[in-house]
Formats: C-alpha cells, structure tokens, sequence
C-alpha cells in the first residue's frame, strides 16, 4: 500500500489525461485567487508603499551586498525555520504542516504527471512520500486545531468552533485525510473508495478553489513582509516608533496609582 502510486491504479476508471487537467486548473485557481486577492486587498500596493517609507525614514543606506544578506536570513530563518512563531509548539505544528503539505502536493504532482499509469512504474519512495506528506499534514494540521489555537487554548472555545479565518485549516485537512482514507481503501479492493474519492476532489476543489476568501494566499505574503521588516531595522527606520507602553512618561503622560473605590 505504502510502496503503490494510487493515482497509477485510479487510472483503470479515470484517464490519465483528466487528472492531469485537474491539477493544472488547481494551479490556474491558486494563481488567479491570489493575483485577485492582491488587488482587491492591495497588499502588493501596502507593501511598496511601505517599502518606500522604510527607505525615506531609514537613517542609512542598505547596500545591495547586506540586501542579499538579509534575504538569505529571511529565507532561512523566516520562511524555512518560520522563525516568527515563539511559541515551541506553533512551530513544530506550522513546520509539520508546511513541509508535510509541499511533500504532498510536489508528489502528487510527479506521480499524476510523471507515473500516470501502472504501464510506467513508480519509485517507491514516491508513494512513502506522499503518505509521510499527508501524515505529516495531519499531524501538525490536527494537533493545531484541538491543542494549540488561541481561541480554544485561551479563551476556552469549543475546538469546533468554525470561522471564516479557519477555511484553509479545516479544508486542507478534509482534503488531505480523505486522501488517505481513500488511497488506503482503494488498496483493499474496498468499494468505498470511489465516494471517498469524490468527496476527497470535493474537498481538494474547496481547498485551492477559496484562494480568495481562505488564507491560503498568505503563504505568498508572508515572505516579502518579513523581509520588508528586517530591511526596515536594518536602515534604521523601525527605530522612529514610538516607544514601549511601560514607559508613557516617553509620551510626556504621567504615570499615575490606581484608584481603589
């Protein structure tokens, strides 16, 4: 089960070519959903324009030698490591998720494009792959949504709780675990398989479909914020804000005792 490509045995019903036209209009849906979204948001326009005040209120010049140094840094230490997150167990799950999901779809893809059909035989380690991609998605995907969001950490909310923000989560995992279950259940003849696998492109569909209205466009966004970020305390100019809370006399407002009525 572990070693068998399960897009190379779905073949027998459902042509090589269609599963191929499937995942090119995902890539088409993630694309448009997010040249949309940086548009109607304006993000890239909040970016440049950030971009330009760094560099007006920055009190040196940043050399293009340090630029590639700081885009070395943020690549490794922002986007690879996700050295945003403090907290231990955030990352470890964000890790998971993120590694275990460009494991997943990167050999799905080779699989459905490379090893359509049982007439070309996959390398094993394509399939252990994929099945460690999506564990490794649910995993992190599932130990973050019961044991790590703040809404239900913190403020003590049902972990079934759903909200617009939690669209990319929750449809990733869906989609992800139906694809396990389906795959284990065609490996075993079971006559399940065919309704789990059209759940699981339902599922998928949702999933690169709500590009717009999901966070999945972030991923993108995120990369040029933290690098806008490191190049503005590098220029000095996240040095002009204001000062921290705990020193108001910094505003020229005095620090005054509480009342106890």
């Amino acid at each position: 089960m572990f070693t068998s490509n399960p897009f190379a045995e779905l073949s027998a019903s459902i042509p090589a070519a269609v599963m191929q036209t499937y995942v090119i209009v995902m890539i088409i849906l993630v694309v448009a959903g997010t040249l949309i979204e940086v548009v109607h948001k304006g993000s890239a326009k909040y970016f440049f324009e950030n971009w330009r005040k760094s560099k007006s209120k920055g009190s040196k010049q940043v050399g293009g030698g340090e630029l590639v140094s700081i885009a070395i840094k943020t690549g490794v230490v922002d986007v690879l490591a996700s050295g945003e997150f403090c907290n231990a167990r955030r990352r470890i799950a964000h890790l998971l998720t993120m590694y275990g999901f460009v494991i997943y779809v990167v050999t799905t893809a080779i699989m459905i494009f490379s090893y359509p059909t049982p007439a070309t035989p996959t390398p094993a380690i394509l399939p252990q792959l994929w099945w460690l991609g999506g564990l490794m998605v649910c995993l992190g995907g599932y130990w973050f949504w019961f044991f790590i969001r703040v809404d239900v950490l913190a403020e003590g909310n049902s972990p079934f709780r759903v909200v617009r923000a939690d669209l990319f989560i929750l449809s990733l995992l869906v989609s992800v675990t139906l694809g396990l279950i389906w795959a284990f259940l065609q490996a075993r003849g079971n006559s399940a398989a065919s309704v789990l696998f059209g759940l699981y492109i339902l599922a998928t569909t949702v999933l690169f479909g709500s590009v717009l209205w999901s966070k999945f466009a972030h991923m993108f966004f995120k990369p040029a914020a933290a690098f806008e970020k490191r190049v503005s305390n590098a220029n000095g100019s996240r040095s002009n804000l204001p000062g921290p809370a705990d020193k108001p006399e910094q505003f020229g407002i005095a620090r005054r005792q509480p009342r106890h009525y």
